[in-house]
């Protein structure tokens, strides 16, 4: 069992910089892939990156390649979303989400998922 809990969220100006983080409880975390995913009103939840449990593979959404990094600190049990050169199209709330196995863009093979933390650009 692995719980989820996401943080950082807030309000920044188009072309800043926010960081997310996804700290995980459980003895499996170094097993899981994660992945971030987001939703805004009135849109289907869309997937935005994901790593593998050794952290070697990654994936990205086009529309944030070269601007979010996905990382994690297995020791810590975190992994984080850097969101750089922000646009206000990435306004949503972002959650993150774990699954044993490889990663995904499919927010259905994740199991685990954290309650979601908001993120505002204004323009």
């Amino acid at each position: 069992q692995v719980q989820l809990v996401e943080s950082g969220g807030g309000l920044v100006q188009a072309g800043g910089s926010l960081r997310l983080s996804c700290a995980a409880s459980g003895r499996t975390f170094s097993n899981n892939a994660m992945g971030w995913f987001r939703q805004s009103p009135g849109k289907e939840r869309e997937f935005v990156a994901a790593l593998s449990g050794s952290g070697y593979i990654t994936d990205y959404v086009d529309s944030v390649k070269g601007r979010f990094t996905i990382s994690r600190d297995n020791a810590k049990k975190t992994v984080y979303l850097q969101m750089n050169s922000v646009k206000p199209e990435d306004t949503a709330v972002y959650s993150c989400a774990g699954r044993s196995g490889p990663v995904s863009r499919s927010s259905g093979r994740y199991l685990y998922w954290g309650q979601g933390t908001q993120v505002t650009v204004s323009s």
